[in-house]
């Protein structure tokens, strides 16, 4: 007994979309790129898909379905593709998607234990401070934090990080940051760079910095700072070869510094760099 139902000869795009499993503009995507052949058009101008078309379209939806990518699908068609060098590159891409998985899933995590955007910065990072009360980091912290791993990477954050654990637990030094932040923002564009408060804030900055530098010496962060350094795997880095140069990145972070402002923080750097140089 025959069946009732007379399978059409040809189907409209719409047609050949749904029974593929796709859409519609993604096969004009493919005639586009040549991975599939646009049929001729019937006598309303409109395509007609036919078997050979849809058979087509199938094996497009399950090479796409395992991630082989349309360059290769076409290479595949025509024959001229060296399936092991697909399969190469198809791994490769998969081994790279589940290690973002994994750092997902940390970061994740880390959130979850942490309970605070601080969970967002690198396991290097938040490792460095887990050992801190919540809310012991103030936004300004992380903030600094997030843009030196940006810079420097996961490493350079992570050194970074002693200062605002001294911060965090010693409240005369953390009194003494937010009083010279005070007078620092007030060397505002009216204030000329060669006005003497520019020296004098400098070397308060100076002196205040040496004082977090005898903190992070008394509570041992020195050493641990030492042994980050030895023990760092840069293959573990989050994203490190994602990361644009230092000197680049400086370019390109804005910040509204008056030229007065700018004055007193290159001041510093030198006092720092003659106080470095006296001690080597």
């Amino acid at each position: 007994m025959y069946p009732s139902i007379t399978p059409p000869r040809q189907v409209k795009i719409g047609a050949a979309a749904a029974f593929a499993g796709t859409t519609p503009r993604a096969i004009r995507h493919y005639h586009q790129i040549g991975l599939l052949p646009e049929p001729e058009r019937g006598g309303d101008g409109r395509r007609r898909y036919g078997y050979d078309d849809m058979i087509r379209l199938l094996w497009i939806r399950r090479m796409a379905e395992v991630g082989i990518s349309l360059d290769d699908m076409r290479a595949a068609f025509d024959e001229s593709g060296d399936i092991e060098e697909t399969l190469g590159r198809l791994e490769e891409s998969l081994a790279a998607q589940e290690a973002d998985i994994k750092r997902q899933r940390a970061a994740v995590g880390r959130l979850r234990a942490v309970g605070s955007p601080q969970g967002l910065l690198s396991e290097l990072v938040t490792d460095r401070l887990s050992h801190l009360p919540p809310g012991a980091l103030r936004a300004s912290d992380m903030e600094a934090l997030l843009v030196t791993e940006r810079i420097f990477g996961p490493l350079g954050s992570a050194i970074q990080a002693s200062v605002y654990i001294v911060l965090a637990t010693h409240p005369d030094l953390r009194a003494e940051e937010d009083r010279l932040d005070e007078a620092e923002a007030a060397l505002d564009d009216g204030v000329d760079p060669d006005d003497p408060r520019v020296e004098e804030i400098a070397v308060q900055r100076y002196t205040h910095h040496m004082a977090l530098m005898q903190a992070i010496t008394a509570a041992g962060l020195d050493t641990a700072d030492d042994e980050l350094f030895e023990t760092y795997d840069a293959d573990l880095a989050e994203e490190e070869d994602t990361r644009m140069g230092a000197a680049e990145a400086i370019t390109k972070m804005p910040y509204d510094f008056s030229p007065a402002r700018l004055r007193c923080m290159e001041r510093v750097a030198q006092l720092v760099g003659q106080d470095t140089c006296a001690d080597s």
